[in-house]
């Protein structure tokens, strides 16, 4: 028979190895808690967008399918919210990525974002086609425009400006 000391020794161990384990695993997942915040927050609006394009066309909303896939997309977003903290920890810290986490979550984001748009604008009954990759990609152009202006270059002969 197990005493009544033997007993509470154990349970401390296990109560001791719990916590020592949750906490590292806690501590682990905090910076992350603004990635699921941010992807309950775009599944919801794209569960209501889709309803609302869904409408427009006249199909039957199923509410079992459309808790099913909502309830798919919060499940793959948890797992790319780990991986992209995985990938973080294993590439970002050694080789001093800042903000590697943070670029992988908005490339994930992006696509869910994408959806959300295309089923805005299709339930108005407009055929928009919007990419966010898109917008970014037309920001990073004026940047690049901005900087090339203000760059004066060096002539290669003295005294005269390249004039291109």
């Amino acid at each position: 028979m197990i005493n009544e000391e033997d007993y509470s020794m154990e349970r401390n161990v296990i109560a001791g190895s719990t916590a020592v384990f949750f906490s590292s695993m806690f501590e682990y997942l905090e910076p992350l808690k603004w990635f699921a915040v941010a992807a309950v927050m775009i599944v919801m609006a794209d569960l209501r967008f889709g309803i609302e394009a869904a409408q427009f066309r006249k199909e039957k909303i199923r509410t079992s399918r459309a808790i099913r896939r909502t309830v798919n997309k919060l499940v793959d977003y948890c797992c790319w919210i780990l991986l992209a903290s995985a990938i973080d920890h294993a590439l970002g810290e050694p080789f001093q990525i800042p903000l590697l986490s943070a670029f992988i979550m908005l490339v994930v984001f992006g696509v869910e974002i994408n959806s959300c748009f295309s089923n805005y604008f299709e339930a108005r009954g407009k055929k928009i086609n919007f990419s966010i990759f898109s917008l970014f990609s037309k920001i990073g152009n004026k940047v690049e425009d901005i900087k090339t202006e203000d760059i004066e270059r060096p002539s290669k002969k003295k005294g005269k400006k390249n004039e291109d």
